[in-house]
């Protein structure tokens, strides 16, 4: 474990030595991608604190910096392991005491490398990263009875939500808007699950709201089930699938999770990218 935390970390060492050198401190605040307001607030705080220092990202919105250490690389080990203690990310460096060394090239490909159709198949039943999420059997829109696989071949947003949940009503508008960024793709696709509410209940919320988000639903429209159907007949809590609402993952076009987020997430539009990557590059 040693060893490959060193090698991580002179990685992220060598890439911040050959990027520009840039001004942290003249970085707007706002500016660091996926970060929340607590986040933006955090990153405000580093660029007065102490050297040396480091602040690093992971996709989804995590963050974690490290202050008064002896040397910056030994802020970067603090900062990268705190980071990696809250998600299966990959944690980036984003600054160094007054650098900024993001490279926001690299940052939208964090998602690979993706796993090919024989790793995927080997690959256990699961929701953690890496994982083939499994085989929910569901509705479409239409009243069309099909099961999550069905979408092998495409890269799918799989959102566990309900409108009586506040953070869920919040994040909506910035998740259509990303929805409709890939409305003509045929590779790319959403599949939001109301949670313990009925089906009609669900749908006139997005109705009232003008959200037209694609709604699919399980085997109970009533909401009375609180758990979902997989295609082996077994049942799989809704609990399972998601500790508080809303919930999202992102699945290859194989059905391996390679993203996913428990909580509303801050600025969906900035996942394009992502998405755009895992649709041309998944799936081999």
């Amino acid at each position: 474990m040693m060893c490959a935390g060193r090698t991580v970390l002179a990685a992220a060492l060598a890439l911040a030595t050959a990027l520009p050198v840039l001004a942290a401190e003249n970085k707007p605040v706002g500016s660091v991608p996926h970060l929340d307001e607590r986040g933006q607030a955090d990153y405000a705080s580093f660029l007065t604190a102490a050297s040396h220092r480091a602040f690093v990202i992971a996709p989804g919105g995590t963050w974690a910096w490290a202050t008064e250490m002896p040397s910056e690389d030994t802020a970067l080990e603090a900062a990268l392991q705190d980071c990696r203690r809250y998600t299966e990310q990959q944690c980036v460096p984003y600054a160094l005491d007054d650098r900024l060394v993001f490279d926001a090239g690299a940052w939208p490909l964090s998602w690979g490398p993706y796993q090919t159709a024989k790793e995927a198949a080997a690959a256990t039943v699961g929701m953690r990263r890496g994982q083939r999420f499994p085989d929910l059997v569901f509705q479409s829109p239409s009243g069309k009875q099909g099961k999550l696989s069905d979408f092998r071949g495409k890269v799918v947003v799989l959102h566990f939500w309900g409108s009586w949940c506040p953070p869920c009503q919040r994040e909506m508008p910035e998740l259509q808007k990303l929805q409709g960024r890939f409305e003509t793709a045929t590779d790319v696709a959403f599949v939001l699950l109301p949670v313990r509410e009925s089906l009609e209940t669900a749908k006139q919320w997005v109705d009232e709201k003008g959200i037209s988000l694609p709604i699919y639903y399980g085997d109970d429209e009533f909401g009375l089930a609180e758990s979902f159907t997989l295609a082996d007949g077994t049942e799989l809590s809704d609990r399972k699938l998601a500790k508080a609402f809303p919930t999202t993952y992102v699945l290859d076009k194989h059905g391996v999770v390679v993203f996913s987020r428990i909580g509303p997430v801050a600025r969906w539009l900035e996942f394009a990218p992502f998405l755009e990557d895992a649709a041309a590059k998944s799936g081999q």
